[in-house]
């Protein structure tokens, strides 16, 4: 499948020259993740932050107990307004939840010409809940990949996504190359549930880098995977080149996570800005 072409984004309203970024999913109440931690990371690097809602979660540090899906048409009259008016210079996707809201997704990026595309292909929480369903995943794969300019999986997402197991290095390399296949330009496998010391597998034009990190000892984290896509987002925006962005991310996150702090009496969290 053919890379997709790379476009300008929507022209600026009334903000000037400040770089706009999008974010595209779930509402998380602990403001750990989704939604919340997204516009987080974009404050932390200056950009203007938008977003639009795809589901409602009740959640707490511990995880999740309830969870609402928008109405397809809702997203839909969100992603309007946002890039009708403001625009985006990036935008980076989340939690989807379903098929219909994936495909409405990927309707509005096109029919906008989106060319800095961030997919993060949420599957779960960090409490094992599931957040996109079967239909849901194969309209990812085949309607909003094709888009991106990068997808951002952990193990066991590039694991779904490729249709193989991702436990080691060697691994997650070939899941990138089956990933970059569907047709997004680069691939990013975070090495977190990686055999070994973790590194990030960055598969971009046809080679691969690693990018190692240390083991940070204690509680997990919560919403790493969310403040990572939005980093390179963010940086996407600020005009940085796709290699650049992703290495900055990378050491963007390191330097969060070894900050994280406990606010509940769950899983740790990012700071905030």
């Amino acid at each position: 499948m053919a890379c997709p072409e790379s476009h300008d984004a929507d022209p600026p309203g009334t903000g000037g020259d400040r770089p706009r970024a999008l974010t595209v999913a779930g509402s998380d109440s602990s403001a750990g993740a989704g939604v919340q931690a997204d516009l987080k990371t974009f404050s932390d690097f200056g950009v203007y932050a938008a977003c639009v809602v795809t589901a409602v979660t009740a959640q707490s540090t511990r995880g999740i107990t309830q969870a609402l899906h928008m109405p397809p048409d809702l997203v839909r009259a969100q992603l309007d307004a946002v890039l009708g008016d403001i625009g985006a210079d990036a935008a980076k996707t989340g939690m989807l939840a379903n098929a219909a809201i994936a495909r409405v997704v990927a309707e509005s990026f096109k029919e906008r010409r989106i060319a800095n595309l961030v997919v993060d292909p949420v599957l779960r929480a960090k409490d094992g809940t599931a957040l996109l369903d079967r239909a849901g995943l194969t309209a990812l794969r085949d309607l909003l990949l094709p888009l991106a300019a990068i997808v951002t999986p952990n193990a066991p997402e590039a694991s779904a996504l490729a249709e193989m197991p991702v436990e080691n290095s060697d691994q997650a390399r070939e899941a990138a190359r089956r990933i970059a296949d569907m047709g997004c330009r680069s691939v990013l496998i975070t090495g977190g549930h990686l055999q070994g010391e973790p590194a990030d597998i960055f598969y971009h034009e046809g080679e691969f880098a690693q990018l190692k990190a240390e083991r940070i000892l204690g509680p997990a984290v919560h919403g790493t995977g969310c403040a990572l896509s939005a980093a390179i987002a963010a940086l996407l925006a600020l005009g940085r080149p796709l290699r650049d962005a992703v290495v900055e991310a990378h050491g963007y996150l390191q330097a969060q996570l070894r900050r994280a702090i406990s606010i509940g009496s769950g899983f740790r969290v990012l700071p905030p800005p």
